[in-house]
């Protein structure tokens, strides 16, 4: 048996933060979910049921939160900098898929969020 593709999951973790283009979101901040999928060789960790030898997500989501913490205007430049921060701290990491979405963004609709989904590649 070989693996052909593995990934590691962080779903909707939910994060108060200070993000948004109006003056008023980065004063009284909002509620903002982010989800990824990290493209890594899990094939290790499968064999010896060991942590080290694969990423750890406890680990991974403190480079989500930490990135979290600081405002930015647009939720592009959140994205990217959650992007950016995953490969440098996880060089065994080919590809991330991330979402992050304002749950309640100032826009007159009633819905469920707003946000944007990038893909990184190494």
């Amino acid at each position: 048996m070989r693996i052909a593709q593995s990934y590691i999951h962080l779903n909707n973790l939910h994060f108060y933060a200070y993000h948004g283009v109006l003056p008023q979101e980065q004063v009284v901040g909002g509620d903002y979910c982010v989800s990824l999928r990290v493209a890594v060789d899990v094939a290790a960790a499968v064999e010896h049921d060991v942590v080290d030898v694969t990423l750890n997500y406890a680990t991974l989501y403190e480079v989500v939160k930490r990135e979290m913490l600081i405002p930015s205007a647009l939720l592009e430049h959140v994205a990217g900098r959650i992007g950016q921060a995953v490969m440098d701290a996880f060089p065994r990491v080919t590809a991330v898929d991330l979402t992050v979405v304002k749950c309640n963004p100032p826009m007159g609709a009633v819905c469920d969020g707003a946000g944007v989904e990038l893909h990184f590649v190494r």
